[in-house]
């Protein structure tokens, strides 16, 4: 099913180059042992989606070079460069794990079910849980702010979040009236989307559309698709789109740049609104390479520990919050299989 699917994105999407310091070539190297008996390892690739700016991203995740080199020497590897990059879109840096020229990537549920046949889920990343969680979109707008908790979860929500624009002030005060939104109300409007394997981005929303109206992002007239969520805020904020996609709650993450750089006066609460809340979406994924000719299970055990201790640092803890990680834990592959379900549904509905 899935892998019918990855073919709807199109070859546009798939052949994207990754941003940084560039995967090649698939990796002739193999293990060597050395003679303290720690495994050698030349490079390490390691590959992150772009779901905020990727220089962002690069510059944020730069420590977890040495950190990850330092840890994996606790598990008995001796590594000589760990190699991070960015990948275009989504599908970019699951078609590298697939090719086994990456060896490690951060990427969220939707991207991995796409990709399963050539990667393997190591880990699940969980997050601080938040003051909000109601599957009525009111809600949201009458607590607002969202604020995080002390509970870690390993799912989360996307919103469809109204900006200031007329139309986005429109929706929003139709559902903070208790009245119901219509589909022509949907395609009035001007959307921001994320990739089609984003699952906060793309995929529930899509769902959302279906179960409300019996539509999809497809059905809709006025569409655009942004390479980051910081993107999609910042037309948000220009008013070049009513609404937009997001995890819950995006806000948080551009609460500063909101007015420091998007160029609005009031703060980002009072001129958002949510329209919108899908069902839980189970949380990002560290995922490794199937065809990486250096991996095997005591490497993916290794990777598993270190990331897992790397995130108990503060160090560690600031690198993961460029995506809102705040620690991991052990997964398995079904643990996606709900992410397959969603997938399934949107192939049905047609989505090419």
């Amino acid at each position: 099913m899935h892998k019918k699917f990855g073919k709807y994105i199109g070859v546009a999407l798939l052949a994207g180059l990754l941003v940084g310091c560039g995967n090649e070539a698939a990796s002739s190297e193999t293990a060597a042992s050395n003679t303290d008996g720690t495994i050698k390892l030349d490079t390490l690739s390691v590959g992150f989606v772009p779901s905020r700016d990727p220089e962002e991203i690069v510059t944020a995740t730069e420590p977890l070079k040495d950190l990850l080199i330092d840890e994996m020497a606790n598990q008995g590897y001796d590594i000589g460069e760990v190699d991070i990059t960015v990948g275009t879109n989504y599908e970019a840096v699951g078609e590298s794990l697939s090719a086994g020229t990456l060896d490690v990537g951060f990427i969220p549920g939707g991207t991995y079910v796409l990709y399963d046949d050539g990667a393997e889920v190591i880990l699940t990343s969980t997050r601080a849980g938040l003051s909000i969680d109601s599957d009525n979109p009111a809600d949201w707008n009458e607590n607002a702010p969202t604020e995080p908790t002390d509970e870690q979860v390993t799912s989360y929500r996307s919103l469809i979040i109204a900006g200031p624009s007329e139309k986005g002030q429109e929706l929003a005060a139709k559902i903070n009236n208790g009245e119901e939104l219509t589909f022509e109300d949907m395609n009035s409007a001007s959307w921001s989307v994320m990739s089609s394997s984003s699952s906060a981005g793309y995929i529930y929303p899509t769902l959302w559309l279906n179960e409300n109206f019996g539509k999809s992002i497809t059905d809709l007239d006025k569409v655009v698709q942004a390479d980051s969520y910081g993107s999609s805020f910042a037309r948000l904020a220009s008013e070049q789109v009513d609404l937009l996609v997001t995890f819950a709650d995006g806000r948080r993450d551009y609460e500063d740049t909101w007015t420091s750089e998007y160029g609005r006066t009031e703060n980002i609460w009072d001129e958002t609104a949510v329209i919108g809340v899908t069902p839980g979406i189970y949380n990002d994924t560290i995922s490794v390479s199937k065809n990486s000719e250096k991996m095997d299970e005591e490497l993916k055990a290794a990777l598993q520990e270190a990331f897992i201790n790397i995130s108990e640092t503060e160090e560690g803890k600031e690198v993961i919050s460029v995506y809102s990680h705040e620690g991991y834990q052990v997964t398995e592959d079904a643990d996606y299989d709900d992410e397959r379900a969603a997938q399934k549904i949107v192939q049905d509905l047609g989505i090419q």
